[in-house]
């Protein structure tokens, strides 16, 4: 499918890795069709990050790896992330997806991680 035109009529193509029991993923899903595009929708809890791909990702949206753990999570607490330095810390969101922050949105302008979902602004 060929990627929905932005206000200039230039192609956007996106993806989204996404939650579907997140709000703010499914929000942010929204905000991309409302924007007429229909990402690639890539579910990382059945598609798990790599340790490539997620290290990218983090840095593409200018994030450290601590920004982009989920500390509300609770195995955040149970398998005591906080005192982990950064690249175990990474290690641990490869092996836990459920670990990272969502949904991460990548476009042809940019990464962001939508969380608030108005910094998809900022890549449409």
């Amino acid at each position: 499918m060929d990627p929905a035109p932005d206000e200039y009529g230039v192609h956007v193509d996106a993806t989204i890795y996404h939650n579907p029991k997140c709000s703010t993923s499914r929000k942010a899903l929204e905000k991309l069709r409302d924007a007429g595009i229909e990402p690639t929708i890539v579910k990382y809890l059945d598609q798990p990050y790599t340790r490539d791909q997620l290290t990218r990702l983090i840095a593409d949206a200018g994030l450290t790896v601590r920004e982009a753990a989920r500390k509300r999570e609770s195995l955040y607490k149970e398998l005591d992330l906080a005192s982990l330095p950064e690249d175990k810390l990474l290690t641990e969101m490869v092996a836990h997806p459920i670990l990272v922050e969502r949904p991460f949105v990548v476009t042809d302008k940019g990464t962001r991680l939508a969380r608030p979902v108005d910094t998809l602004d900022e890549i449409l």
